[in-house]
């Protein structure tokens, strides 16, 4: 009887684990999947006059960045690009196999400024340097297309490849890293080191320059390898400008930043946590105002979507239609503002630009949808956005973003709730939710076949029912 109670207990304890992976499972690939998502049919069309391809100076080199068929890393991509712009001395220029709206990192749409087509009738040969970010399918065969570009590229000339983060798969799947000593990022090394033997991959610096090819550490160490262009280009001063512009404090002039050798750690069970059982993501508008800075988009696109899972992002704007960005980028919204306003929970406004004008003011909004001008004080644009996610979530979450991010500070003052205690409960709420039901199940089977017995005893024995 005691060991049929064990048995019993065994089986629900199973069951309940197995519940928490499945469910887990389940929340990791939905969280996963709502990181680049395609606009719906129920978004704005863009107008066929949203955005004219810049002018080209002939004196001045020319950076590209490159954007897959199926997008792009937010911040692998946007970071070079502002630090690239604002030297004001190289064409910059997004470039795509196709030119209509890409998705970024939590669903924010650009418009790439030219088609590899059309990058080639303009410069009749191969770019200067050529940016290449995390892309979304690299490894996978819509990606191909891109890795022939970029071996054409280096058949017309001699560019400078920078790839950002886990950009370098795409350099590697090219064949470009085999031999060279490379780095990417910290989650990203774990499996690159086992699908590219060949390449000498290194950790604890910001970049790697090997001559032709520059290969950077996670998200935020693009900005180094696109300041080490411009150093190697345009000389130290500049690019020392421009890291103060940006409020970046990693640049180290004729060497990379050295940096800690990050590895999972016991904290980092809070990504999971997120990713697995945070079902009740809000719906975060983020109002998108011309003359926004790049890398503030950034610092609200990457850091409450990818491996945090914190929101889920509708980008809108306050007519619906297309914005550009401090140095002309084109990104398309997915709604406007006040069409939008009653399905979303919150609202976040990046740009110090747009908390200056206070852009909503006079807008018919829901009494709850009050505006957070994320980028109201001066500062590093990520400052804001962690500080953020420490006061309205937690610490903990706060700070695994920062390490996946890789940012220039391992321990950055933050305050708020030091961990997300009804997140945690989750999944033993689980647990104990398919523990009861299957213990109840038994009980409830087992009280049946007593009954069972019992009846069956009482038909079998007929003397029974005859005694006085």
């Amino acid at each position: 009887m005691r060991l049929r109670a064990v048995g019993r207990v065994t089986v629900a304890v199973l069951v309940g684990s197995l519940a928490v992976v499945v469910v887990g499972a389940i929340g990791v690939a939905d969280a996963a999947g709502e990181v680049y998502t395609f606009r719906g049919g129920d978004a704005p069309l863009v107008p066929r006059d949203a955005a004219a391809a810049p002018a080209h100076d002939l004196a001045r080199p020319t950076a590209v960045i490159v954007l897959g068929s199926w997008g792009a890393n937010v911040a692998d991509a946007l970071a070079p690009y502002e630090v690239l712009a604002r030297t004001e001395a190289f064409n910059v220029y997004t470039v795509a196999p196709q030119r209509r709206p890409l998705p970024m990192t939590g669903g924010l749409d650009i418009l790439p400024d030219l088609t590899f087509d059309e990058l080639e009738q303009r410069l009749g040969g191969a770019p200067d340097v050529i940016v290449i970010p995390q892309l979304p399918d690299s490894g996978e065969p819509s990606s191909v297309p891109i890795e022939r570009w970029l071996l054409r590229q280096r058949a017309m000339g001699e560019p400078l490849l920078v790839s950002v983060c886990v950009g370098a798969e795409v350099l590697a799947s090219a064949g470009v890293l085999d031999g060279r000593p490379a780095t990417s990022n910290w989650l990203g090394l774990i499996g690159l080191r086992r699908s590219y033997p060949g390449v000498q991959w290194q950790d604890g610096v910001r970049f790697v320059d090997d001559g032709e090819v520059i290969t950077t550490a996670a998200v935020l160490s693009g900005i180094d390898g696109a300041l080490r262009v411009v150093e190697r280009m345009q000389g130290p001063d500049m690019a020392a400008r421009v890291a103060r512009e940006v409020n970046w404090p990693d640049y180290v002039p004729d060497r990379p930043a050295l940096i800690p050798r990050v590895r999972p750690a016991p904290p980092d069970v809070v990504g999971l946590l997120s990713a697995a059982y945070r079902w009740d993501r809000p719906t975060t508008g983020v109002l998108l105002t011309d003359g926004v800075g790049e890398i503030e988009l950034a610092s609200v696109f990457r850091s409450y979507t990818e491996l945090s899972y914190l929101a889920r992002p509708l980008a809108v704007s306050v007519d619906g239609r297309p914005i550009r960005s401090r140095h002309g980028l084109t990104f398309v919204p997915r709604a406007d503002l006040v069409t939008a306003a009653p399905r979303l929970d919150n609202l976040i406004v990046p740009g110090a630009d747009a908390a200056r004008r206070t852009v909503t003011t006079g807008l018919p909004l829901p009494g709850h949808l009050a505006p957070v001008y994320l980028h109201d004080r001066p500062g590093f644009a990520f400052d804001a956005a962690l500080d953020d996610i420490a006061h309205t979530r937690d610490v903990a979450t706060a700070r695994w973003v920062a390490k996946t991010l890789e940012y220039p500070t391992t321990n950055p003052e933050l305050s708020g709730p030091a961990w997300p205690w009804d997140l945690t409960l989750r999944p033993i709420l689980v647990a104990v939710a398919a523990i009861s039901a299957v213990l109840a199940i038994q009980i409830l089977l087992g009280n049946r076949r007593a009954l069972s017995r019992t009846t069956a005893d009482g038909r079998s024995d007929p003397a029974k029912g005859d005694a006085p």
